[in-house]
């Protein structure tokens, strides 16, 4: 199958400033590609590319099988939502569902019936009468939304939209968009720096830093094997533990030492990796660090731990100690029972391990 968005070798330059760096990406009909990345990291301007509201300065988009790299936005099958929900607001919220179709010189009754659709779709019936002032946030966003489906094009393209939202209305809307995607089967490109975000509504996400693609994978690749320090760092919350250790050989594994402050250092033996260098970064996230007793395998090593803090919340109960000189979070059971100060035992579930190089933050396993 051909891709349905296929991005080769682009690069976006301001002037002298390089603000995107030979980008490739591709995606099936029916994907959900989720941009995700730091303030600043150019996943708004990819989309701008994308969408052609940005001309781009080397390398080819194609939507469809077609070169859309020189092509005008309203040329490109193309509707996009944006952060700002772009509503006219002295239309009613009818009018600016169907705007778009009767510039294109779309007949009313095909105009009526497309609205008929998505206004019970997205739940907005009793608001076609209103004007976009009289409704409140999630509406306009609905609205927003509603014209994008009118469209029936080959890409969705949304920016942010969910972040002028207040928390429980985003986790609300989240699902809606989720639901929208599964209902229609569309192809969606969404921008976000959100990870939760990313992570919930993905089919496949793109990790970018500083206008470079750090990595392109499952929601389940990105969290379970991120290929370098930065996307360790970045996807998850809590995020994942980030420990300098020493590892030495020690018979067909690894011996991996953690220092700690007035105590020996922990040690640790991964059987599963052969090669290591002696300094090296071992990533571990909070859930895969549970208390003694609570995990068995193979893999599981215990060790008793000082703990420095405890916080609960809710349904876990996250400590903290400490370990190679960070902070080292567990996500525990919610009836753990731990004080600062205490000595508990911890158990480390090395099948899980990520290892890192420290000068370049690559993966190494």
């Amino acid at each position: 199958m051909a891709p349905i968005l296929d991005i080769q070798n682009l690069v976006k330059n301001y002037g002298a400033v390089e603000i995107l760096k030979n980008i490739n990406v591709a995606i099936e009909p029916g994907d959900f590609l989720v941009l995700v990345g730091p303030s600043g990291c150019g996943k708004s301007t990819l989309l701008n590319c994308i969408a052609g509201l940005e001309p781009i300065s080397g390398g080819t988009i194609a939507i469809g099988g077609r070169d859309m790299t020189h092509v005008s936005p309203k040329d490109r099958d193309i509707a996009m939502v944006f952060q700002s929900y772009a509503l006219y607001p002295t239309m009613s919220v009818a009018k600016n569902i169907t705007f778009g179709m009767k510039v294109r010189g779309v007949d009313a009754e095909t105009q009526a019936q497309k609205l008929a659709e998505v206004a019970k779709q997205l739940q907005i019936e009793a608001l076609l009468d209103r004007r976009p002032g009289q409704l409140s946030g999630g509406q306009r966003q609905r609205v927003a939304m509603g014209r994008a489906l009118v469209r029936d094009p080959k890409l969705f393209l949304f920016d942010e939209p969910l972040s002028n939202l207040d928390a429980k209305l985003r986790v609300e809307m989240r699902s809606e968009i989720k639901k929208l995607h599964q209902n229609l089967g569309a192809t969606m490109v969404y921008v976000t720096h959100d990870q939760i975000e990313a992570m919930t509504l993905a089919t496949k996400i793109v990790v970018l830093k500083g206008g470079v693609v750090q990595q392109i994978g499952t929601p389940a690749e990105i969290y379970n094997r991120p290929a370098n320090l930065f996307v360790a760092d970045f996807m998850g919350s809590p995020a994942m533990n980030l420990i300098p250790v020493k590892a030495r050989k020690n018979g067909a594994g690894m011996k991996i030492e953690i220092a700690r402050q007035g105590a020996e250092p922990l040690v640790l033996h991964d059987t599963r990796v052969a090669e290591l260098p002696e300094d090296v970064i071992l990533g571990l996230r909070p859930e895969d660090i549970a208390e003694a007793g609570y995990r068995a395998g193979e893999n599981v090593q215990t060790a008793d731990c000082l703990i420095d803090m405890v916080e609960p919340a809710g349904a876990d109960t996250y400590v903290v100690s400490h370990l190679g000189g960070k902070q080292v979070t567990a996500r525990l059971h919610a009836e753990t029972v731990a004080a600062p100060g205490q000595m508990l035992g911890l158990a480390f579930d090395l099948g899980k391990v990520s290892y890192f190089a420290p000068q370049t933050g690559e993966r190494l396993n």
